[in-house]
């Protein structure tokens, strides 16, 4: 539930970006009463922000006209770090069901210096990135702010989930840490229920709720992003394979992403397991590992090898 800070804050915001705003439309945008919204407004006004109320059939509530909020006091190398930051959320798909990443923007730009909002906005139009954007899985940001504020002290959760076959349950969970992998929030955390690590797609949990009872404590050097990247290459696929490399493990780690696979030591190399639904795909991955290697299984590997080197020979 949001504080009257909060609301506070939505109402000024919401007199900033309209010329006039009737009780009622600021009532529905702040889920309050007529009731509770002037008083919100005589709060403002108390706090010396000139909030004037308009009488009559087109009557509502403005700032007064000229006043400006005190500029956001930015330097240039601050101000696109903030824009980059924004637009790079968005264009990874990291943005929030709000798309909050719009309204940030747009907040970040009404209280710049002139000069320095001009510039801004224009490199937020000049902007561009090579690759497809990513479609992503918006996360609700209060839900992960609460997972966040969890993770710091350390205290169980108790939530929602939905799996992948659409089951939904509830699970207390100490979660370890939050991870972004391909346009997507993951959680790193250990599942009460289980009795295990688990990972969990964070837009699919739901009313997440802050318990008092402290969380299971993470294994010595645990890493979040290594426990996410090694389950996302557990993924059931079509295909399972194993390699053998002949690579260092080191090495083998600097040219396959952990997402792609599970690296092992063997002997000298190292043993790669990987799962893909496309073994020309799977072919072309092991070209660009650059360096020699042992298919172990399966055998229909080793024709999408043969046909991959054939077409490179004919090219």
């Amino acid at each position: 539930m949001a504080s009257p800070t909060s609301r506070l804050l939505e109402l000024l915001e919401a007199l900033q970006s309209r010329p006039v705003a009737t009780g009622a439309e600021l009532a529905d945008r702040l889920g309050v009463d007529a009731r509770t919204v002037r008083r919100y407004v005589v709060a403002l006004q108390d706090l010396g922000i000139p909030v004037e109320g308009q009488r009559g059939s087109g009557g509502g509530y403005r700032l007064r006209p000229g006043y400006r909020l005190p500029p956001l006091m930015l330097t240039g190398d601050e101000a696109v770090v903030v824009v980059l930051g924004l637009v790079a959320a968005r264009r990874l798909g990291l943005d929030t069901e709000s798309a909050a990443a719009d309204e940030a923007l747009a907040k970040v730009f009404r209280v710049l210096p002139t000069e320095l909002r001009r510039r801004s906005e224009a490199l937020e139009h000049a902007l561009g990135f090579t690759g497809e954007a990513a479609g992503g899985a918006p996360v609700a940001g209060e839900d992960v702010l609460l997972l966040a504020d969890a993770i710091r002290r350390r205290r169980r959760v108790r939530a929602g989930y939905t799996s992948f076959a659409g089951e939904r349950n509830r699970r207390e969970l100490s979660p370890y840490g939050l991870v972004v992998h391909a346009g997507r929030w993951y959680l790193a955390a250990f599942d009460h229920g289980r009795e295990d690590e688990r990972t969990f797609r964070v837009d699919r949990i739901s009313g997440p709720a802050l318990l008092d009872t402290a969380a299971e404590p993470a294994p010595d050097g645990f890493d979040a992003v290594a426990h996410v990247s090694a389950s996302l290459a557990r993924v059931p696929w079509t295909w399972e394979a194993e390699v053998l490399l002949d690579l260092p493990l080191e090495t083998a780690r600097e040219r396959l992403s952990y997402v792609l696979a599970e690296l092992a030591p063997d002997g000298t190399g190292t043993l790669m397991r990987i799962r893909a639904e496309s073994l020309d795909w799977l072919a072309g991955v092991l070209a660009g590992a650059e360096c020699g290697f042992e298919i172990r299984r399966p055998e229909e590997l080793r024709g999408a090898v043969h046909r991959l080197a054939a077409r490179l020979a004919a090219a």
